[in-house]
């Protein structure tokens, strides 16, 4: 008994480790499959809405593609160009952080109690960071073709979406068909409701940090906004550092603490907080808490994996592994084992 448990315990390692070098090597095609199959439960609803109100299939289809398309390329653009402007500037702002972390370290009267920001800053080159962004962002005909490939996913999950259903019938026995037709809708349910309210609050963060920024004259505002809709994504972590980056620039553009950087703080930070209590929360109906070291480790899991996408990702997928769970009784104790 004790041979055959081991024996499993080593075919599920050497399982495990395949699928993971599987996921690494197929990244070129699984990153936009993944973020396809996001954004096809994010717009779904939405296709449900038209088609409730008498809008052919075929046409709402369209409609919600194109519109997906519209919105993905805009984003992604401003993104890309946004992201390729702050890259070459970023070597012209170490001057501003330099006096600016000086000007910090005089402030403190005691040697023994200062930090070393001026000979951290020194020892860090800027210029090799920049160069890091432009390589990461890569050329504009690669972004494209990822993009393209992303909308052709969709294009096939929308098309085929509802035809598992009947496949049931046809493979299952009525009884089993029956439960597992209802679970399955239940997990579609609430995965879509999950994603598309998600979806909706992280835009209208993005679009009023970006707002904010603008109005208060800020550089790379649409950057940020676009970051803004990102990182929100992440749990915790994520609102803090798409306030945390404007926020520090428009400090060592200042060059120092000011009623400016006081009012971009406070609005981005309020921003998050009406958007998450008064929007996201009653849409979403019931909070879904995960535990915050296994968001950690799918964060750092999702990183090392598929890089920023995976960060991305990492929070939204073991949201909706925790749904697959309480949905299906003889998982449910992994789904307990998940909360907060």
């Amino acid at each position: 008994m004790d041979k055959n448990r081991w024996l499993r315990y080593g075919v599920g390692f050497v399982v495990l480790f395949l699928v993971g070098v599987f996921l690494r090597l197929a990244r070129p095609v699984l990153i936009p499959f993944a973020l396809a199959l996001l954004l096809t439960f994010a717009v779904s609803p939405i296709i449900d809405f038209l088609v409730g109100r008498k809008v052919p299939k075929t046409l709402a289809l369209v409609v919600v593609l194109a519109l997906s398309f519209a919105v993905l390329y805009l984003i992604g653009t401003v993104f890309y160009s946004g992201g390729k402007s702050l890259a070459s500037e970023l070597p012209s702002y170490a001057d501003m952080a330099r006096s600016f972390l000086e000007s910090i370290d005089k402030l403190v009267p005691d040697p023994r109690l200062k930090v070393g920001l001026t000979d951290w800053i020194q020892n860090l080159n800027i210029g090799r960071v920049g160069a890091f962004m432009v390589s990461a962002l890569g050329p504009f005909l690669s972004f494209m073709s990822d993009l393209l490939l992303v909308f052709v996913f969709m294009i096939f999950i929308l098309a085929g979406r509802g035809r598992m259903i009947h496949k049931f019938d046809e493979a299952f026995p009525p009884g089993s068909s029956a439960t597992l037709t209802r679970a399955v809708c239940r997990i579609d349910r609430e995965i879509q409701k999950y994603l598309a309210v998600k979806a909706l609050a992280n835009m209208i963060i993005g679009v009023l940090t970006a707002s904010v920024l603008a109005i208060f004259g800020v550089r790379f505002a649409l950057v940020f906004g676009v970051l803004a809709f990102l990182f929100n994504y992440v749990p915790t972590l994520g609102p803090i550092v798409s306030v945390a980056l404007p926020v520090l620039l428009t400090l060592f553009l200042e060059g120092g603490v000011d009623v400016k950087v006081g009012l971009v703080l406070v609005l981005l930070a309020a921003i998050h907080q009406a958007v998450d209590r008064l929007l996201e929360r009653r849409l979403m109906g019931k909070e879904i808490d995960l535990s915050p070291l296994l968001v950690l480790f799918s964060l750092f899991f999702g990183a090392w994996l598929w890089g920023i996408p995976g960060l991305v990702l990492a929070v939204p997928a073991l949201t909706a592994l925790r749904i697959v769970f309480e949905n299906f009784p003889s998982l449910r104790f992994l789904g307990a084992m998940m909360d907060r």
